[in-house]
């Protein structure tokens, strides 16, 4: 059953918005979430244990929510049916490590057509996700324009069993860069909750914490910018290098909002550094980082490989500072 009966239209430019504050129970709370690795025995199975040894090290570092089935989980490479069996899995893991404590479980589901999305967010729903996460459709983009876009988004939270957050990654959406004015317009339904931006603007971040819905989460999807989505007015951080160093990510909100800006700043410039590691080498890199630092993570499925031993040890050089400073916290 949809969390909401309306289906109204999207507000124009000309027009009014609708918008309302998002409902309580709806919300999510501020902080770091994860987008989790997929994990994957030796016979390319999906790996539950692993995959829970994971989960429980990331709700154990303080992270406020977790997603499955971004672009570090290897969407991309899963089979419906394993979609489902990874959120059934996470969902129950939470459910008995999240020490009484409610936490989200955001999981992607954008596919090209609005009917798959919704097929997505209906099976997400049924298998425990508290809250779906959406690209733009991109293969026929040329064809979308942004009225459509908008209209796209509406269509799903109009019917989706789960509130909805945009997700704006133009590296994963062909190029597709939403706008503050776009993102803004989709904010206004009261299905939709949130929104993720990895395209990294911390000015239409911004802008869009202004002009949104009380209670719409918005996140950087980058860990090189916590601090500056912070200052701006940003609820938390959707960001990947957390996979390898939650604490770190974490602790700058924590100092930010305890007024220690300079300790902030120092700690933001070891996961910049870090997190140009992981965004040059991408879920392969980060995959092989934690096999290397925390003896678990597997390699890619196919056609991704594992990178070389050469490779490795450049990933690992970039990341030192970073892992030295994550075990400091841990130790603390």
């Amino acid at each position: 059953m949809p969390v909401t009966e309306l289906a109204s239209p999207p507000p124009t430019d000309e027009t009014p918005a609708f918008g309302q504050p998002k409902a309580n129970h709806h919300r999510l709370p501020e902080g770091v979430y994860v987008p989790t690795l997929s994990f994957f025995t030796e016979t390319d199975e999906i790996d539950t244990s692993t995959l829970e040894r994971h989960l429980i090290r990331l709700i154990n570092a303080g992270v406020a929510g977790i997603v499955v089935h971004g672009s570090n989980g290897e969407v991309a490479h899963l089979t419906r049916e394993e979609r489902s069996a990874i959120i059934r899995h996470a969902a129950d893991t939470i459910h008995q490590e999240g020490h009484d404590v409610k936490i989200p479980l955001i999981a992607g589901c954008g596919a090209q057509s609005t009917r798959e999305t919704l097929q997505l967010c209906r099976d997400a729903a049924k298998s425990g996700a508290s809250h779906a996460l959406m690209l733009p459709p991109s293969y026929y983009g040329a064809l979308l324009d942004d009225d459509k876009i908008v209209q796209y988004f509406y269509d799903v939270a109009d019917e989706s069993p789960i509130p909805v957050l945009i997700y704006n990654f133009p590296g994963a959406a062909a190029g597709r860069d939403l706008t503050s004015d776009a993102i803004v317009r989709i904010a206004q339904h009261p299905n939709v909750v949130g929104v993720k931006l990895t395209c990294g603007n911390t000015g239409k971040l911004a802008r869009v914490v202004e002009d949104v819905p009380d209670g719409f989460f918005v996140a950087g999807g980058s860990a090189d910018f916590i601090l500056q989505g912070q200052v701006v007015g940003a609820h938390g951080t959707i960001s990947g290098l957390a996979n390898i160093a939650p604490r770190a990510c974490v602790r700058i909100m924590e100092l930010f909002h305890q007024g220690r800006l300079k300790e902030a700043r120092r700690l933001q410039a070891v996961v910049a550094k870090g997190d140009w590691v992981a965004i040059k080498t991408g879920f392969v890199g980060v995959k092989a980082a934690m096999g290397h630092f925390e003896q678990y993570g597997g390699g890619p499925r196919k056609p991704c490989v594992r990178p070389s031993d050469e490779e490795l040890k450049r990933i690992a050089d970039g990341l030192i500072d970073l892992y030295r400073l994550e075990r400091s916290l841990v130790a603390a």
